[in-house]
């Protein structure tokens, strides 16, 4: 979950133009805060949201700013729990905060004092983090039982480090592993804490097992947000409701009931960018009883319309998750593996954020003695290619690899509206814009559907190509695919346009090129 906040974070400041350290902090906490995974993201997002708050547009960046930004970036840290447990990351910040403010005291006993403020604050706010993150299996019985200490308390010792180092360009404390020794070791070195095993650990002391995390951007008012805190205070618990910008909210729950916890997310505003995990891994629950395994090989799809879904079907392929919410939870896709009641299954996920799911009812599901492998298509036209080629006389390794050839060489795009305000690869769009994605990444800002479904086809074509599937969604308008086959028919001669409608929300048309 860190992994994928701090990588969100250095992707939009890699694409952001910065012009000082304020700008760049900035841009950090604008990525971290828009892609938060779990609490440890969630939580040292608003760090960095309370570090950029401070010193962006600042005059200088010396120790007193930097002590400043480090409360600042706490206090926010904590106001994003709705229940704060020491052990945690928010005691190596609160640690780093207090050793910082202190050095600056020390620093200036009644007189201001420049020279070498910022590297005294800074060494002292790394060290001040490494000792307390040394600490923390001492304050959460879990992290000393694993024999780990915190992985979001060991990112903020990473940060605070980085920023050691730069100022003064020797390596900073807890740069590796052997750095940060348990209080009492056990046998084996310290390591971060495996989010699976440590799940649910910032829910206070009163914290039971809920089944899922579940998480999304909300576009709402202040006030509706904080009747969402409430809320899913009562559903569940590690709950998180943080700004991620003038009106748009990170919402973190931990929860039996996934469709209450989005329900009240869609009371409170417009939810976008939903993800469902299961809290205890992949493996956690038992898979649910189903009919006893059977012979021969299964195919299993995700649909994200009924239309899509009807032509799956027509071609025996078992279908999951045709709803709005387009990714279905783990425990559907499990349910769907053991009722199909074939021996081997073949799982195409069609949606990137679909893979994850997918491959963990793989691993749930093999305890059973099932043989289930994941094809990853991130597109269904992808999973439509993939079962072209689908032969149940091959060997099962043989035909998941020819599954697996066939998707992989099918390039795909598609057109989807912009739901807020951002910067994409082809510039910045706003809330309502269309969006040209070719292979997952935005190529283009449309005018019309229509427009750039045709100079999406185009991009795809020019590596050649001889088959085109246009699936139109519910929102495609009168005529699309028939506009399309006469573009494609009339400009590329010998290639053939396949046209169905899928009806899938929120992209008006998918393409794909065989």
């Amino acid at each position: 979950n860190l992994l994928l906040t701090l990588r969100a974070a250095a992707d939009e400041l890699s694409a952001s133009p910065v012009g000082d350290a304020g700008q760049a902090l900035r841009a950090m906490a604008r990525g971290a805060v828009l892609g938060a995974r779990g609490n440890s993201g969630v939580i040292v997002s608003q760090f960095l949201r309370g570090l950029a708050a401070e010193l962006d547009g600042s005059s200088g960046f010396g120790g007193r700013a930097v002590a400043a930004a480090l409360g600042q970036g706490e206090a926010l840290a904590r106001a994003a729990v709705r229940d704060p447990v020491e052990g945690t990351a928010l005691s190596v910040i609160r640690a780093a905060t207090t050793a910082a403010r202190v050095r600056l005291e020390e620093a200036r006993p009644g007189l201001v004092r420049e020279p070498d403020e910022l590297a005294e604050v800074a060494c002292a706010a790394a060290g001040a983090a490494v000792d307390a993150l040394r600490r923390t299996p001492e304050q959460l019985d879990a992290l000393a039982r694993a024999g780990v200490v915190d992985a979001a308390g060991w990112g903020v010792v990473l940060l605070l480090g980085a920023l050691t180092e730069v100022v003064t360009g020797e390596t900073a404390p807890g740069r590796s592993t052997g750095a940060v020794p348990l209080s009492a070791p056990p046998s084996g070195p310290a390591v971060p804490a495996d989010p699976t095993e440590l799940a649910g650990l910032v829910g206070g002391p009163d914290h039971r097992e809920y089944g899922y995390e579940v998480q999304y951007l909300l576009d709402a008012t202040g006030d509706q947000a904080g009747a969402l805190r409430d809320r899913l205070g009562r559903l569940g618990d590690c709950v998180a409701v943080v700004a991620a910008g003038d009106s748009t909210w990170n919402v973190h729950v931990h929860v039996d009931d996934v469709g209450a916890a989005i329900e009240a997310g869609i009371d409170a505003g417009r939810p976008s960018r939903i993800t469902v995990e299961p809290v205890d891994g992949p493996s956690g629950r038992a898979a649910p009883a189903g009919p006893p395994p059977g012979a021969g090989v299964a195919v299993l799809a995700v649909a994200p319309g009924e239309g899509v879904a009807d032509l799956f079907g027509a071609e025996g392929v078992v279908v999951v998750g045709t709803g709005p919410a387009r990714i279905p939870t783990v425990d559907e896709v499990v349910s769907a593996i053991v009722g199909a009641g074939a021996a081997s299954v073949i799982v195409l996920p069609d949606h990137g954020a679909a893979t994850a799911v997918a491959d963990r009812a793989a691993r749930a599901t093999r305890v059973r003695g099932l043989r289930v492998a994941v094809v990853p298509t991130r597109s269904p036209v992808q999973g439509l290619a993939a079962v072209a080629v689908h032969d149940q006389a091959r060997r099962f390794d043989d035909d998941v690899i020819a599954m697996a050839e066939a998707a992989a060489a099918t390039r795909w795009a598609e057109v989807a509206v912009a739901e807020r305000e951002a910067l994409t690869m082809a510039g910045r769009c706003v809330a309502g814009d269309l969006l040209g994605l070719a292979e997952g990444d935005v190529v283009l800002i449309g005018r019309s559907v229509r427009d750039a479904a045709v100079e999406l086809a185009d991009r795809l074509l020019l590596a050649g190509g001889e088959l085109v599937t246009v699936i139109t969604g519910a929102d495609a308008g009168t005529g699309l695919g028939r506009h399309l086959e006469r573009h494609v028919t009339s400009r590329y001669p010998g290639v053939e346009v396949r046209v169905y409608h899928g009806g899938q929300p929120h992209h008006p048309v998918i393409l794909g090129v065989e």
